[in-house]
């Protein structure tokens, strides 16, 4: 597909079938994943007891796929065509997302995540063809609701030789606490262990820059939002995240050290984004926040 094309209509027809779509999974909420999570933000929390709160994103560590080796692609995820639709484009991102927390899961948790396809749409963009896949979760524990999420997933072109990179947003810099992350691949690699993600552009660095034409590792979405929301707890440790969401704007890689900043907007909300080492808007995110007295 040329930088030019864009995703006929039958495929995407075709793609949209898995609209409506679901999936359950179920898990124990236990203590040593929030453990290891915690050690990976090089916090120094206490060890997670029975009936402790799970913090904002760590239910990212529970209700993960286990996919048979066999069954994986070429870029180190599942197949495609299961639960997602068969989107050949070859690079896919976390894209963004918004969550609503309603009840904390807790250690020792019995709890379900159920989730179904919400939306499917495509689009030509400078880079080539976009497709873009919604998802809807809802997360129970036996206390009802906890969490209602929708899970953003874009699949792009592969990179085209001497293709110029589409120009960078310039990132605020009128931030009120910050705190400055260096990614190495040892970081990436614990995060990628602790959510079993097998997506070869956070560790394989010939593959990500020989196949899929990045710089370096790629650091996870999903990470650079754990650390905007780490940031908000240790500026305010009582804070309970009533509502948060980000859109990813640009990668970040291995090697450039990137800030997550963040100014308050108002008593019970908060503007949060990650900066790269050049000044460029990498991730940008709000949050709710209530003050609370929970025990953690």
């Amino acid at each position: 597909m040329s930088a030019a094309a864009s995703i006929p209509e039958t495929d995407l027809a075709h793609w949209r079938a898995w609209v409506g779509r679901t999936e359950q999974r179920s898990d124990t909420v236990h203590a040593w994943p929030l453990d290891a999570w915690a050690a990976t933000l090089d916090r120094d929390d206490p060890p997670a007891q029975p009936g402790a709160a799970v913090p904002p994103l760590a239910h990212w560590l529970f209700f993960l796929p286990a996919a048979r080796q066999s069954l994986l692609g070429p870029d180190g995820h599942p197949l495609r065509g299961g639960f997602l639709p068969p989107i050949p484009l070859p690079r896919r991102m976390w894209a963004g997302g918004r969550l609503h927390f309603h009840d904390a899961l807790r250690v020792g948790d019995e709890a379900v995540r159920s989730s179904r396809i919400g939306s499917i749409d495509a689009k030509s963009g400078k880079s080539g063809a976009l497709a873009f896949v919604t998802v809807r979760h809802e997360i129970a524990s036996p206390r009802g609701l906890a969490i209602v999420e929708e899970h953003d997933i874009v699949y792009r072109d592969a990179a085209k030789p001497g293709a110029a990179a589409a120009p960078p947003t310039v990132a605020a810099t009128d931030e009120t606490f910050a705190r400055t992350i260096t990614p190495d691949p040892v970081l990436l690699f614990r995060y990628s262990a602790l959510t079993f993600n097998g997506h070869r552009i956070h560790y394989d660095r010939s593959y990500v820059t020989e196949v899929e034409g990045y710089p370096g590792l790629i650091v996870h979405g999903p990470l650079i939002a754990t650390l905007l929301v780490d940031l908000l707890r240790r500026q305010r440790p009582e804070a309970v995240v009533r509502r948060f969401g980000f859109i990813a704007r640009s990668p970040l890689f291995d090697g450039h050290a990137f800030d997550v900043c963040g100014r308050f907007d108002g008593e019970r909300s908060v503007v949060l984004w990650a900066r790269n080492h050049q000044g460029a808007l990498a991730m940008q995110a709000s949050a709710e926040f209530d003050m609370s007295t929970i025990v953690r």
